[in-house]
């Protein structure tokens, strides 16, 4: 046995205050009757999240286990890592989130458990209109003018903000203070980490009348005070169809814009890919494997995986993700 055909991994949902349907109503998640479904964990190997494939031979088992079971197939010639990399998700977020922001790889080493850094980026799947996203610092705010801000309950008096629309693209590296605005569905791809340091909750309280735990001293140690304004990525044109819109050191993150009975390839590159749909339909068909792709339909393609090609039947936008 190997594995060798792209795998459909079981969603994993989260329920947060701040969640809503959409995940359901916009991506096809099966979700339940509760209003508050805020994220879907497509892609996870963590100690908070684990992924199950749902199809073929290797049904039932969980992602962290084929890691390691089928290392060459899945990373290809590239160096197994001690868990996958990776995190691919969709958040549906009907109030605005905390502000927050994440330690690099060496800072969240040294937390209790370890845990990667979290570098992450966002594609803007939907947008109401007035949605905003918090991205970086204001010009010529340092540790204490943000210190400061946080004490006074002032927060968002530091944060740059813009109103997103539907297909940017923004690119969070670790150290980037953040937070995303009311109104908005998100498709991120991450590092495999959830450590997050929570900054400033726009002074509210939870249902017993108290405020939410603040991380502040870990919140000031790791943030960058040099990003800032942070703004939409600009996609840069790549082969075949694809657009990159984010190249760092921790992923790779493309998209394709593919007509009605166009088709663009996913093929092999020496390691994994995470191919997403956040628009239209079409099909998906690599060497006896055959599927039909609707809105929020996600496959991880190993690297022993042939070929995959994608053929849209309405105007569509699939993603890409990999590493480096």
């Amino acid at each position: 046995m190997s594995l060798n055909y792209p795998l459909q991994l079981r969603p994993i949902l989260q329920e947060y205050l701040w969640g809503g349907r959409l995940l359901g109503e916009l991506l096809g998640k099966p979700i339940g009757d509760g209003p508050t479904y805020a994220e879907s964990w497509e892609v996870v190997d963590h100690p908070d999240g684990q992924s199950v494939v749902e199809n073929g031979p290797l049904a039932g088992r969980t992602l962290g286990d084929l890691a390691k079971e089928f290392p060459e197939d899945l990373y290809g010639d590239r160096p197994a890592p001690p868990r996958f990399p990776l995190l691919f998700k969709y958040l549906d977020a009907q109030k605005t989130l905390s502000v927050q922001v994440h330690p690099n790889d060496e800072q969240a080493a040294q937390q209790s458990p370890p845990d990667l850094g979290k570098t992450e980026a966002w594609l803007v799947v939907a947008a109401e209109p007035g949605g905003k996203i918090y991205a970086g610092l204001k010009e010529g705010v340092d540790r204490d003018a943000l210190a400061a801000a946080i004490e006074a309950g002032e927060c968002d008096q530091c944060l740059h903000a813009f109103e997103p629309q539907p297909g940017d693209c923004v690119f969070i590296p670790a150290g980037t203070v953040h937070a995303l605005g009311a109104g908005l569905v998100i498709a991120e791809i991450q590092q495999a980490s959830n450590t997050t340091f929570r900054l400033f909750d726009w002074n509210r309280l939870d249902k017993d009348g108290k405020p939410r735990p603040l991380h502040i001293e870990p919140s000031l140690a790791v943030s960058d005070y040099g990003r800032g304004p942070v703004a939409p990525q600009t996609p840069q044109p790549g082969d075949a169809g694809w657009e990159r819109l984010v190249t760092c050191d921790k992923f790779l993150f493309s998209r394709a814009h593919v007509a009605p009975h166009q088709s663009v390839e996913l093929p092999g590159v020496g390691g994994f890919r995470i191919a997403s749909l956040v628009e239209g339909s079409g099909t998906m068909l690599s060497d006896g494997f055959e599927q039909a792709m609707h809105p929020g339909e996600t496959l991880l393609l190993p690297a022993a995986c042939p070929t995959a090609t994608f053929t849209a039947t309405e105007p569509s936008t699939l993603l890409d993700m990999r590493l480096p």
